[in-house]
């Protein structure tokens, strides 16, 4: 098959936006082409998904065995993987999970995206660090992004030349436009860019300027395994799906309805009932934003109290702030929320909290998931000012250190700021 894994030395240098244009450039040309996104991020594959038209998933190579990733990058037609934060970096002390892991498992060649704007012969020296540090890796070539002149680049070049570094695909031209805007999770969400088909295209002429898409790929051996399988909580799954709750992995999805279970998806910003089903997921996403409208979604608060007597409720970060009592938002007005688990949370202060978690539920937080170590990640900014009740997870770091208990559980409902990723092995710390 073609491949390219589209990584960069850090965060910012333009991973995202290469792999956008490269997929949109693939799309327009009638390649069909596949892609998925490392780590635990859930905005990019859907900047992944309105490029191409087509599936994105995350393979987070910490939390997911061999078999899962596998899975994840099997298929056919030229397989595009955006790498998270820098090659080398993943969870822990040790880096484990890296895309340098993703790249040497499965033999994927690297398209190294390094940012020109502020250096010139100092490029050489950062990529020949890069490429000569881990043995075992293939890499295609070069990136060169944000280059400012004609001027700048015979700089790049000539330095280049007299380096033994990968060669050159492609010289990209600072382009501010094309830049995507963030807030504090990371880039404002697909979904909230009427513009984003211009934006798309405009990337892939942007690249086209600079090279022909297909030189970015490279042949690669096809991964072979079969679709990730995680048991469905219910027959019925009924999923909260709007700006303020749209965090949910597509693993789980297809894995759910692969597995005969029904998806109905329901939207509280627009006060809409929780469907007939036989459990309620809740996502994570962004209620500290539209707290004031979940307060007076009066028809999705009582369907929610409605439904808690006897089925199975579940929330991740934002969800579980959703279900407790009181949501803070960020100009420290408290806004009264389900009241279904005893914890208060605030983003007046806004606090990050980020990192892989290994998690234990004894009771939770669906039937069949009990006493299984899953493996998630937390990424907020909001915090618990007040939690009281039963814990739901036991949790350690991805180091294996303790950590405090996780999350509440009450009757049918439980949640946490944690997001599960994959259930792992039962010697998986």
């Amino acid at each position: 098959m073609k491949a390219t894994l589209i990584a960069a030395p850090s965060s910012g240098a333009g991973k995202t936006t290469v792999t956008l244009a490269l997929l949109r450039a693939l799309a327009q040309d009638g390649h069909a082409p596949r892609s998925v996104k490392l780590g635990p991020d859930y905005i990019d594959p859907a900047f992944h998904s309105a490029a191409t038209g087509c599936h994105t998933l995350n393979l987070d190579p910490w939390a997911m065995d061999a078999d899962m990733q596998a899975a994840m990058l099997a298929g056919n037609g030229p397989l595009v993987v955006e790498s998270a934060m820098g090659l080398f970096d993943g969870a822990g002390l040790s880096g484990a999970g890296s895309a340098a892991d993703v790249a040497e498992r499965f033999g994927l060649p690297i398209t190294l995206v390094v940012d020109c704007a502020k250096a010139a012969q100092t490029i050489p020296a950062l990529v020949e660090g890069i490429t000569r540090h881990r043995p075992g890796l293939r890499f295609h070539g070069l990136v060169l992004n944000r280059v400012g002149s004609a001027r700048h680049e015979a700089i790049l070049r000539e330095a280049l030349k007299r380096s033994d570094t990968p060669p050159v695909l492609a010289v990209l031209r600072r382009e501010d436009g094309l830049t995507l805007p963030s807030r504090h999770l990371g880039l404002v969400q697909a979904a909230e860019h009427p513009d984003l088909p211009q934006k798309l295209d405009a990337m892939a002429e942007w690249l086209r300027r600079a090279v022909d898409p297909r030189t970015l790929l490279a042949t690669s051996d096809a991964p072979a395994g079969a679709s990730p399988q995680i048991p469905p909580p219910g027959k019925r799954i009924a999923i909260a799906k709007d700006e303020a709750f749209s965090f949910i992995y597509p693993h789980f999805l297809t894995s759910w309805v692969n597995a005969g279970a029904q998806i109905a998806e329901f939207s509280p910003l627009a006060d809409e009932a929780v469907p007939e089903a036989d459990f309620v997921f809740l996502p994570g996403g962004y209620p500290e934003l539209h707290a004031g409208r979940l307060a007076r979604a009066r028809t999705f608060i009582k369907s929610l109290r409605n439904a808690s007597q006897n089925i199975t409720i579940y929330g991740e970060c934002g969800g579980y702030m959703t279900l407790g009592e009181t949501l803070i938002d960020g100009d420290g007005a408290a806004h009264a929320m389900a009241g279904l688990l005893p914890v208060t949370t605030s983003f007046a202060t806004p606090k990050l909290t980020l990192g892989h978690r290994a998690l234990r539920a004894e009771g939770g937080p669906w039937p069949g998931a009990n006493n299984l170590v899953w493996r998630g990640h937390e990424f907020h900014f909001s915090t618990a000012v007040e939690e009281r009740g039963t814990p739901l997870f036991t949790a350690r770091d991805a180091d294996g250190a303790a950590l405090p208990a996780m999350g509440l559980r009450s009757g049918n409902v439980s949640g946490s700021y944690a997001h599960l990723i994959a259930p792992h092995r039962p010697e998986t710390p």
